[in-house]
Order: structure tokens, then C-alpha cells, then sequence
């Protein structure tokens, strides 16, 4: 005789099989914990987010200049030949010192002319005194007594007249041979030089021979678009790089705005002024220009290196605890540099991990895919 058992105490047979093997329960996989260790917490970085106005850069490029207020032009006083050179390009020269002699036919005219006023003051000063001698015994007029005083008078003026223009030219730097003394008139270095040994210098050279100034302040000339004039006032910070420096960055600040654009080329020029007591940067010197605007609005900000990309989204590792840790998506407003300005996604005061952040990403990950 057949026994027919019911399908539903067969199932429940099968079941009690399955759990039960050896006599042990199968049980529930573990819940994965993602905390920053001991170890991983010395080569860990949290960042605190904070509030800031954000930075509107401008790149833009230009050239080193030296600063003109700093600067003295050296013009030649009257025509000659120049005898010596004294001083190079590049050096450094102090005030006073001799930086070329120059042999003058014109100092050598004032000088013999100087000589001859004073041999006609001391005529005209006889000629004076006998005519006063004449009218005052009666034997002279008084119209003779005037004229020859009048001439004596012309001779002073006419010798003080020739002074003033030996002493224009510098009387010490002067002497009755001709020979001018080119001086340095104040400490720094040669800028400019346009002078050579045996050059010939005519009254109507307008060209300076030395350009003697103060390097530990520089200027840079740089050019503005049309389109990007409203980024750049006076005041702002500007960040300085050259070709010869690539590592290492100057900071200025824009001192001149010129109000008037480059009728060829279409753009205005601004003035920076660079601090320079390293004397690392030189006149004629290329160079980068970052204009750093921050007269924006307010925005939190991020370093860049917390954020973790992925299918086109954003992400950051928020911290809240050593094993309390968040995957939360944010939107970048602006990059600038080596920090983010956020649009949202975070408040000022929460921390997020900088170093690392990929890392502690993908742990958080696998830990969400095992629940």
C-alpha cells in the first residue's frame, strides 16, 4: 500500500535540510566598518570648509621694466669726444663716482671766456675809477662818470653770466682744459649705456649715455583686452612668474590703469609694481601676470585634491568621526588654482578628507554593496 504525503510537509523537509548542515545555522554576512587607522591617520589630511569671496583670475603677459621713479637719465651738458668709459652694463656705480670723461671745446670756450670778463671787469673798473676821480675834481662830467660806470656793470654781468653756466655744467666735474667729468648721480646700478670711447657728441644729440637706478623695485607693462577690462583695477594682487624663475612666483600689485587703449592693437596697458630685493628679475625680463580679483561674491571653499569624480558627477569623503565617514556629492562653481569654489553640496564648518579621498571612496563604496 501507497503512502502519499502531503507537497507542503515535503517543502518544509527541504527547507529544515538546507539550513541545518552538521548541526550548524547558517548565518548573515557581516556588516563592513570603514574607519581610518592608527597608521592611515598620520598620512591623512582633513580639511575644515570655509566661506570665502571668490577669486576671478585673469592671465595675462607682459615684460619687467625698471621703475621709472627710481631711475635718473645721464645727458651729456655740451658737445666733445669722448675720451674714457668708466662703466659697464650692469654695474653697480655709487653716487659721485666717475663714469666717463668726455674733452669739450665748449667748456674750454667758457673757461677762456671767463678769463677774458675778468680781464674787462678789471678795464672798466680803472676806467670807472678815473672817470669818478675826474668828476669829482671838475675836470670830468658826470655823463663820462655814468657810462664808464654803466661798462663796469656789463662787465660783472657778463662774467657772473658765464659763471652760472660753468657751474650749470658742474663746476667740480669741469676744468679750464675742457675736460667734462661724467658722473654717477646717485647710487645703483647701469641700466642703460650708450657711450663708447671716441664717440663723437654733437649739441644736437638728444640720446642720454647713462642710465643710472634703484632695482629693488620693478615695474611690469601689461596688456588688457577689450573683453577684460572690467577684471583688472588698482590695488588687485598680482602673481608674477618669468621664464628664468618657472618655480618660483612674485607678488605685486597693480599701481596704473591707463585709461586710453592701443589704437593698432586694441588693448590698454596696466602698470605693476614688484618688490625686487633679490634682484632675480631684470629689465626687458618676459613675463606671466596672474590678476587676482576677489571682490566677487562669497562661496565655500574646498582644496581641490578632496574631490572624486565619477560618472560625470562630483564627489567628497565627508568626516565626521574616525569611523563615520560619508560619501556626499557637491557642485563645483569654480576652480582656481589648487582650490574649489562650491556651489552646493556642503557647509562651512563640516570636514572633508583632502588626502586620500579616493581611497576612503572606493572602501565606502564596497561597504555600501555588501548591506
Amino acid at each position: 500500500m501507497k503512502h502519499i504525503f502531503p507537497i507542503s510537509l515535503l517543502l518544509l523537509a527541504a527547507a529544515v535540510g538546507f539550513t541545518a548542515c552538521d548541526g550548524h545555522a547558517a548565518t548573515a554576512p557581516e556588516k563592513k566598518e570603514v574607519c581610518i587607522s592608527d597608521s592611515m591617520a598620520k598620512m591623512v589630511t582633513i580639511d575644515s570648509v570655509s566661506e570665502s569671496r571668490i577669486s576671478d583670475e585673469l592671465k595675462l603677459s607682459g615684460e619687467v621694466s625698471f621703475n621709472e621713479n627710481k631711475v635718473v637719465k645721464i645727458f651729456p651738458v655740451s658737445s666733445g669726444q669722448v675720451i674714457s668709459v668708466n662703466a659697464s652694463l650692469g654695474d653697480y656705480v655709487h653716487a659721485g663716482q666717475t663714469l666717463a670723461l668726455i674733452k669739450s671745446a665748449d667748456i674750454a670756450g667758457n673757461y677762456a671766456d671767463l678769463s677774458s670778463a675778468g680781464n674787462d671787469i678789471a678795464i672798466a673798473k680803472r676806467e670807472m675809477d678815473n672817470a669818478e676821480h675826474l668828476f669829482q675834481n671838475g675836470i670830468g662830467s658826470e655823463k663820462e662818470f655814468i657810462v664808464a660806470k654803466q661798462g663796469y656793470q656789463k662787465a660783472l654781468a657778463n662774467a657772473s653770466k658765464i659763471r652760472s653756466q660753468i657751474a650749470i655744467n658742474g663746476s667740480g666735474r669741469t676744468s679750464a682744459n675742457g675736460t667734462y667729468v661724467v658722473t654717477a648721480p646717485k647710487s645703483g646700478y647701469v641700466v642703460e649705456k650708450n657711450v663708447n670711447p671716441g664717440q663723437f657728441i654733437r649739441n644736437d644729440n638728444g640720446q642720454n649715455l647713462f642710465t643710472v637706478g634703484d632695482t629693488k623695485d620693478v615695474w611690469i607693462w601689461a596688456n588688457v583686452y577689450e573683453s577684460d577690462i572690467a577684471k583688472v583695477r588698482e590695488g588687485y594682487t598680482a602673481l608674477v612668474t618669468t621664464l628664468a624663475y618657472p618655480d618660483s612666483s612674485f607678488v605685486g600689485r597693480v599701481d596704473k590703469v591707463n585709461q586710453v587703449l592701443d589704437p593698432q592693437t586694441k588693448v590698454m596697458k596696466i602698470r605693476i609694481v614688484l618688490p625686487n630685493n633679490s634682484g632675480r628679475l631684470k629689465p626687458e625680463m618676459f613675463a606671466n601676470i596672474v590678476i587676482q580679483n576677489t571682490e566677487g561674491a562669497r562661496a565655500n571653499v574646498i582644496p581641490a585634491s578632496a574631490l572624486v569624480s565619477e560618472d560625470g558627477k562630483t564627489f567628497v569623503v565627508v568626516y565626521h568621526g574616525k569611523c563615520n565617514l560619508q560619501i556626499r556629492e557637491v557642485e563645483v562653481l569654480k576652480t582656481a588654482g589648487k582650490i574649489v569654489y562650491l556651489k552646493s553640496g556642503l557647509m562651512a564648518g563640516e570636514r572633508v578628507i583632502s588626502n586620500q579621498a579616493l581611497l576612503f571612496y572606493r572602501q565606502l563604496q564596497e561597504a555600501q554593496e555588501m548591506k
